[in-house]
C-alpha cells in the first residue's frame, strides 16, 4: 500500500490566533479551518481544545491544536533544539532571502543560509517555540542519484557502527568549497 502524502500535521501552540496571524502574516498561509471540542473525539476525554489548519500549499496542511486546560507548553529536554523542525521548501534563493529579510524585520533571530550542499536553508523560531526551516533545492540530478545509492550503505553502516558514515562527505566538502570561495570573494 502507497501513502499519498500527508493529509495534516500537527503541534501543539500557545495562542491559536497569534499563530493563525503568524502563519499568515510570515508565509501568507491561508488559514482555511477550525475545530473546537471539549471532548476529544478520539477517546472521549474531556480536554477542550480548538485546531486550527493552515495550507501549506501543494496540498500540505499545517496544524496545530490549543489546549489551554493542560500544563504549559515545553519541549523534550532531551532532544537538541534543532533536531525537531518543520521545513517548508521555497522556490528560489532569492525567495529564501527574501524570506529571511522579512523574518529579521520581525525581530526573529535568523541562522543561515547554511548550505547542506544539495540545499540551502535559514532558520528560527515561531511564536510557540517550534523550530522552522526554509530550504531551497541547489542539487544536481546526478547528486540526488547518487545519495538515492548511498543511502542504503549509510544506514547499513550506521545501523552496525552509531559513527557517520562518509558515503556522502562530498556533500559537506562542496558546502565547504562554495564557503570559502564566498569568504575570499568579499576579502574575508
Amino acid at each position: 500500500m502507497a501513502m499519498h502524502g500527508f493529509h495534516h500535521v500537527a503541534y501543539r501552540c500557545k495562542d491559536a490566533k497569534e499563530t493563525v496571524a503568524f502563519y499568515r502574516d510570515m508565509f501568507g498561509m491561508e488559514y482555511t479551518t477550525a475545530f473546537a471540542e471539549d471532548h476529544v473525539p478520539s477517546t472521549g476525554e474531556y480536554d477542550p481544545y480548538m485546531h486550527v489548519f493552515l495550507d501549506a500549499g501543494n496540498g500540505n496542511v499545517l496544524a496545530f491544536f490549543e489546549l489551554p486546560q493542560q500544563k504549559p507548553m515545553g519541549r523534550d529536554e532531551n532532544t537538541p533544539a534543532w533536531v525537531q523542525h518543520i521545513a517548508f521548501k521555497a522556490a528560489s534563493i532569492e525567495e529564501l532571502l527574501a524570506l529571511k529579510a522579512r523574518a529579521e524585520a520581525r525581530g526573529l533571530d535568523v541562522i543561515g543560509p547554511t548550505d547542506h550542499g544539495i540545499f540551502k536553508s535559514i532558520y528560527f523560531f515561531d511564536p510557540n517555540g517550534h523550530r522552522l526551516e526554509l530550504a531551497v533545492d541547489t542539487g544536481t540530478a546526478e547528486e540526488l542519484a547518487e545519495l538515492r545509492r548511498v543511502a542504503p550503505l549509510m544506514l547499513e553502516e550506521w545501523s552496525r557502527t552509531k559513527k557517520a558514515p562518509q558515503h556522502a562527505a562530498w556533500l559537506h566538502e562542496k558546502a565547504r568549497a562554495a564557503h570559502s570561495a564566498a569568504k575570499g570573494r568579499l576579502g574575508e
